[in-house]
């Protein structure tokens, strides 16, 4: 017999380590109104595992920001700092599959070693979808029993996954995600996923136990999300959720990227190119029409009256 169709679930998932702007409103209000027109579920999620930089005040911000613009998540938000014990759940059922790794190079370390193979080889290291060059050392570079002596020394390490060897233990054949193209709510292709462009991605750090690849997997798969609704420039990163998710044993939700707020230059809206906030907007007189105005977005209909 056919199986039903799962019920309609997406989030939105900011960082509380400042105030929203544009790029934040366009995806909250994507993803609430595809929940509304499929009679969904709406969630909300704080992603601060940088208990450093994200602060209880960005939070409320959050909060008082979807509440003027007409968005009202279904239950209280989700706080990835009050759920490390999950990630490191999933992290040590990767240990047990022999996938993750501690490495002690830093930024420095990599960044010489990188100009070094450059100069080599005469050509650019290769580098990840972000730009990034891919970690240049190899796991075999160290035995395992050197790594445990200096994680036990108390060295600095991140955990990263052993790409190779996870693309091993899925069967290193074809890789897809369900992506619906058009609309949030519409039907689903299979996109590829390549996570080998990412090399041996870090997953956790020795001071924050896990990463945005790791706890961003286990958020959606025990918050039930259905639909992840993102924007268009964690289209490449989605190919590693997809293999975290095969590796342990998680269901792949239905994805859609959606397209950018981009800046006057071309550039994608963000905190730390100091994007207008929200608030500064709103104290400048915006409403929440003019705000969807902004993003090319219908404006709001009143709500009819019983």
């Amino acid at each position: 017999m056919p199986q039903p169709p799962l019920p309609f679930v997406c989030r939105f998932a900011p960082s509380p380590n400042g105030r929203l702007h544009l790029g934040h409103a366009f995806s909250a209000l994507v993803n609430a109104e595809a929940a509304a027109r499929t009679g969904g579920t709406f969630l909300l999620r704080m992603e601060d595992i940088d208990t450093t930089r994200c602060r209880p005040e960005f939070e409320q911000g959050i909060l008082d920001d979807l509440a003027w613009l007409g968005i009202v998540p279904a239950a209280p938000p989700r706080r990835q700092s009050e759920h490390f014990a999950d990630y490191a759940k999933a992290m040590a059922r990767l240990v047990v599959m022999g996938l993750v790794y501690p490495a002690f190079e830093s930024r420095s370390d990599i960044a010489r070693a990188v100009i070094e193979a450059e100069a080599k080889r005469g050509h650019p290291a290769p580098r990840d979808p972000d730009g990034a060059p891919l970690y240049p050392f190899l796991r075999s570079g160290l035995s395992d029993g050197e790594r445990a002596q200096r994680r036990a020394a108390g060295e600095p390490y991140v955990l990263r996954l052993d790409m190779a060897a996870a693309m091993e233990a899925i069967g290193n054949g074809p890789l897809f995600w369900p992506e619906a193209r058009d609309l949030p709510e519409g039907p689903a292709v299979p996109a590829p996923a390549d996570p080998a462009q990412w090399g041996d991605v870090v997953l956790a750090r020795r001071d924050v136990p896990t990463s945005y690849h790791l706890s961003v997997v286990v958020d959606d798969a025990l918050q039930g999300i259905t639909r992840v609704i993102r924007g268009m420039d964690l289209f490449p990163a989605t190919s590693v959720h997809v293999l975290l998710q095969r590796l342990l044993g998680l269901a792949t939700p239905v994805y859609h990227h959606h397209r950018l707020i981009l800046d006057g230059s071309g550039h994608k809206l963000s905190k730390s190119n100091s994007a207008t906030s929200l608030l500064a907007l709103r104290n400048c007189g915006a409403t929440p029409d003019d705000i969807r105005a902004r993003l090319g977005l219908d404006p709001l209909q009143p709500t009819p009256r019983m």
